[in-house]
């Protein structure tokens, strides 16, 4: 009789779960680009033209769906009641992409889409992502390194945008964050150009 309870009781939080049953946050941020290729309109690259967009990495303080607030050079916490739809890291990838895309006319690439020849190849890390409660402005600082084709070299710069916020909530933190990665998705794009 014990068996038959617990297998009932393990059956029921397992399709609880499957169904939503723990905390569900109301609703779930993402990023949208500003500026987004053509539909319809297809490119070609010849070798070594293409763009690969590899995901940026991200510190530990980055490795959730939370956003983060910057109390301090050593202190971190998260904004009450503001959930990404996943972690920054493919978020900011994807929108770099996008906007890479669209300002540069380049064909872009997933490092899953490419087979021999990637182009120029760029890769880094996602510093910061999330709410300097001190100078009340969101802040997005990526790490970006380039290498073009098979030629070996690499070229790295530093972007970051910094837009303010009215107060520390989700409705005023996630459109200042997606305005700010907009910010440094153009200046990556505008590098990549040059």
């Amino acid at each position: 009789m014990r068996l038959r309870f617990f297998a009932a009781a393990a059956f029921t939080l397992a399709l609880t779960a499957c169904l939503g049953g723990g905390h569900t946050p109301d609703h779930l941020l993402t990023l949208t680009p500003a500026e987004t290729r053509p539909v319809a309109q297809p490119r070609n690259a010849g070798p070594h033209e293409a763009v690969t967009v590899v995901t940026p990495t991200v510190p530990q303080a980055l490795r959730t769906t939370r956003i983060p607030v910057y109390v301090n050079e050593t202190t971190v916490q998260y904004l009450k009641d503001a959930d990404w739809v996943e972690n920054p890291g493919p978020l900011f990838g994807r929108l770099l992409g996008e906007t890479i895309a669209a300002r540069t006319g380049r064909v872009v690439l997933d490092p899953s889409q490419y087979s021999q020849d990637p182009g120029t190849r760029l890769t880094g890390q996602l510093l910061r992502f999330g709410l300097d409660p001190a100078a009340m402005q969101v802040v997005v600082t990526y790490d970006a390194a380039m290498a073009r084709g098979n030629a070996g070299a690499v070229t790295t710069n530093r972007f970051e945008a910094r837009v303010p916020v009215a107060a520390a909530t989700p409705a005023a933190v996630a459109p200042a964050l997606n305005q700010a990665a907009n910010q440094v998705a153009d200046q990556v794009a505008a590098w990549l150009g040059s």
